[in-house]
């Protein structure tokens, strides 16, 4: 059973890492062309995208401020932070089923 939800954990977590990687490439190409507008297909999966990872993202930037590094450019704290907690929670999936396995 423990190898079961340490499995599901680490699959969840896997498929949202890939999600939030997919948004940092939709965010970098929005930043170096603004003029560019998904089109067809691409315009469902970047709003699928942006429905999963948008609620804790958005929660994040409204109690983390972007770090500001000077000359108008900010770093987006939030993301960082939802990106290394999915990685924490995909860590602990993969040890409870090295823990059920006898590896722990």
């Amino acid at each position: 059973m423990l190898r079961l939800a340490g499995s599901i954990i680490y699959w969840v977590a896997s498929l949202y890492l890939l999600v939030l990687i997919f948004r940092m490439i939709l965010d970098w190409a929005h930043f170096f062309a603004p003029q560019w507008r998904p089109k067809g297909f691409v315009v469902v999966v970047a709003n699928v995208i942006y429905r999963l990872t948008d609620p804790p993202i958005r929660a994040l930037r409204h109690r983390i401020p972007p770090l500001r590094l000077g000359g108008g450019i900010a770093l987006d704290v939030g993301f960082m932070v939802v990106f290394f907690g999915v990685v924490l929670v995909q860590w602990v999936g993969s040890f409870l089923i090295r823990l059920s396995v006898g590896l722990g």
